[in-house]
């Protein structure tokens, strides 16, 4: 029987962005996320689901397939949390549920700019090559964003 590498199940990835907070929050909407992440084919609204239920289904080049539940959305705190409800292929763990964060920044050198975070928290089956993964996406996906809306201008 192997034995697994004990290892954290959550994954915390920021940056600055070089963009005004209100373009950067304007991009950070499930169904836009293919407007912005360089590895999503696209991303698309699941209608019928329900009538209080945001379910975006994301395509990524690479076929795997996700749809995504909104789980929270505040427009005053400016946030969101979603949580994978189906895998194609299937994931290799149970669950992640994903909070993105914006922030302005008001003072300093980045004043006028913004701060986004991005954490997941996975279930405890979640192996150490899940949270690299993890970890080297968000990454990707931040300075996705920040190419998109710094170019946007």
């Amino acid at each position: 029987m192997a034995s697994r590498i004990p290892t954290s199940t959550t994954v915390t990835e920021s940056a600055v962005v070089s963009a005004t907070f209100s373009d950067v929050w304007h991009m950070i909407k499930l169904e836009n996320f293919a407007d912005f992440w360089s590895a999503l084919e696209k991303s698309e609204t699941v209608k019928g689901v329900s009538p209080d239920t945001d379910v975006v289904k994301w395509t990524f080049k690479d076929g795997q397939v996700l749809e995504v539940k909104q789980e929270e959305h505040s427009s005053i705190d400016h946030y969101i949390t979603y949580s994978v409800i189906t895998a194609q292929p299937q994931l290799t763990y149970t669950s992640v549920l994903s909070t993105i964060r914006c922030f302005p920044i008001t003072s300093g050198r980045h004043e006028g700019q913004s701060f986004v975070q991005w954490t997941a928290h996975f279930s405890s089956d979640a192996d150490a090559g899940v949270i690299e993964d993890a970890k080297f996406k968000r990454r990707e996906a931040l300075a996705d964003l920040a190419n998109v809306v710094k170019n946007a201008k």
